[in-house]
Order: structure tokens, then C-alpha cells, then sequence
């Protein structure tokens, strides 16, 4: 008993460091350089469908740069329809750029897929973050509700956390 109780305490210890460590590498809502460093890497992974399932590159034109940015996100499907969304809320350079771009994009993995992102109404984004939190672990330090809670506490951050669906431009 005594034994199962230090493990819990040793696991609850070693996630709680990861949390402030995945924190610590987005300061101030804000990728720092080693997380832009690492994104650039996901990103490129993610294009070329090396990644996890979900995991993918969404390329979109810069606001200020008026280059091509790729970040790396994970992609979750929902009653058949695929969504992505803001761990770092309304704030996250992707959704400042896709606004600015009038939600034209670019989706790759291991394939490139012209898409319009559609953001979701708050009051419809609820289960969609909780299905996002459930497939997107990296994500779970920076929101604040527990991939587990009931869908209530979702709707209470839903207004903080963009959530895009995805429509395909490519003709079929």
C-alpha cells in the first residue's frame, strides 16, 4: 500500500515538472526559442507524415511577414468532421495569422491539402476541447481544465480557446 502511494506521488512529482517545463518553454503565452526551435522541427516532421496520428503541419500566410509559416498542431475528428485548436488561446500567432488570412491555409501531412478554417462558435467548442485535450497531451499544461473533467468546465474556457474546423478546398 505504502508502496503504490510513494509511485502515485512519484508520478504526480515527475508530471508536474513536466507541466512547468513545457510552460517555461511558452513564457508569456509566446513560443520562447528553444519552443520555436522545436516547432520548426514538428512542423517539418508533421509535412512529412512521420508524426503521430493527428499530428500535422498547417502553413499559413504571416500577418507581418507576409511569408509562409508552417506550425506544427494536432488535428482531431470529431463526428466526422476535423478540427483544430489553440492551446495557447486567441492569442497564438497561428490564430492571429489564420484570422488575418481569412482562414485560408495549408495542410500537410505527408500530402498538401488547400483548406478554409471555420472558427467555431463558443457555445459549440466544449466537447470539441475536450476531445482535443483527450488526443493532444502537449496541450494539457497549458489549458486550464483536465482532459477528463465534465463538459461544463469546458464551456467555461470555450471563449479563450479557438476552435477551427477544417473544409477542404481540393476538388474532388
Amino acid at each position: 500500500m505504502q508502496q503504490s502511494i510513494a509511485n502515485q506521488n512519484e508520478n504526480s512529482i515527475s508530471k508536474q515538472l513536466l507541466y512547468r517545463g513545457k510552460q517555461w518553454l511558452y513564457r508569456g503565452q509566446r513560443p520562447g526559442c528553444i519552443a520555436r526551435i522545436i516547432n520548426r522541427m514538428w512542423a517539418n516532421a508533421a509535412s512529412k507524415k512521420v508524426m503521430p496520428n493527428g499530428v500535422v503541419a498547417l502553413e499559413v500566410i504571416g500577418r507581418k511577414s507576409g511569408q509562409l509559416v508552417s506550425f506544427p498542431l494536432v488535428m482531431v475528428t470529431v463526428a466526422g468532421q476535423r478540427y483544430l485548436a489553440s492551446m495557447l488561446g486567441n492569442d497564438a500567432q497561428w490564430v492571429r495569422n489564420v484570422r488575418a488570412a481569412g482562414g485560408k491555409a495549408i495542410l500537410r501531412s505527408g500530402g498538401y491539402e488547400e483548406v478554409q478554417l471555420e472558427e467555431t462558435p463558443v457555445d459549440q467548442r466544449a466537447p470539441l476541447l475536450k476531445a482535443y485535450l483527450q488526443a493532444a497531451p502537449g496541450a494539457r499544461p497549458h489549458v486550464p481544465v483536465d482532459k477528463d473533467a465534465p463538459p461544463a468546465e469546458f464551456e467555461k474556457i470555450a471563449a479563450d480557446f479557438p476552435v477551427f474546423r477544417l473544409v477542404s478546398n481540393q476538388k474532388k
